[in-house]
């Protein structure tokens, strides 16, 4: 199978390249108990695939931003080093960036994540190589379900939001692909597949979905 006209596929990170949960879960306890306070495994699940600058004022109340900067870049720190390691590379994620690449398919990565979480990542994995644009929490000033992330994507692969599919392991990632006019595919990771009736297609695992269902979703 070749890809016939230029198709992009733009992958979230966290819950779909990486299972981040635990490792994101325990460096913000970790980062709060430096604080002098406590995240709970609820305010935790309330906040998980938003931007830090998004999180922070939840979990420690209203900061100044230079205060903010410090603590989201402090978490980051502490995350990156808790999975350096061993990251928790998700099962299919290698193989169905490969293929993809080996059949002409442009590959980006949008993440709210900084820069140093995602090149982490990907190095671990081994498919630096196959991703042509990385946009970060550093490249957007909204987050999801905010579109920028994603219009921003498609729009530095060169491709049309139309001929481009999102995958994506939360329901506010499935809104921002919408909203930027990309059609997305939602991984049950972390939530059940009810709460994506949005998505193009839901599929319980990565391992699950086949380049050929990604394809025929940029031709639609």
């Amino acid at each position: 199978m070749n890809v016939d006209s230029r198709v992009g596929v733009i992958f979230d990170m966290d819950g779909v390249l990486v299972d981040s949960a635990a490792p994101h879960l325990r460096s913000w306890q970790l980062l709060a108990e430096e604080c002098g306070g406590t995240v709970t495994d609820e305010q935790f699940a309330g906040t998980f695939g938003r931007q830090n600058c998004d999180i922070i004022p939840i979990l420690f109340g209203p900061v100044a931003e230079l205060r903010m900067h410090a603590l989201a870049d402090r978490k980051e720190e502490i995350y990156r080093d808790l999975i350096r390691e061993d990251p928790p590379i998700i099962e299919g994620a290698v193989k169905l960036i490969r293929r993809l690449y080996e059949v002409g398919a442009a590959l980006a990565v949008g993440s709210s994540g900084p820069p140093a979480n995602i090149e982490l990542v990907l190095i671990s994995m081994g498919v630096q190589d196959c991703i042509s644009v990385v946009v970060s929490g550093d490249d957007v000033t909204r987050g999801k379900p905010h579109p920028q992330v994603f219009s921003l994507a498609a729009d530095r692969l060169g491709i049309a939001p139309a001929r481009c599919v999102v995958i994506e392991d939360a329901p506010v990632g499935i809104h921002a692909a919408r909203a930027a006019g990309v059609r997305s595919v939602a991984i049950t990771l972390y939530h059940p597949a009810d709460a994506f009736e949005k998505a193009d297609l839901v599929v319980p695992r990565l391992v699950d979905l086949s380049v050929e269902q990604v394809i025929s979703l940029a031709r639609s």
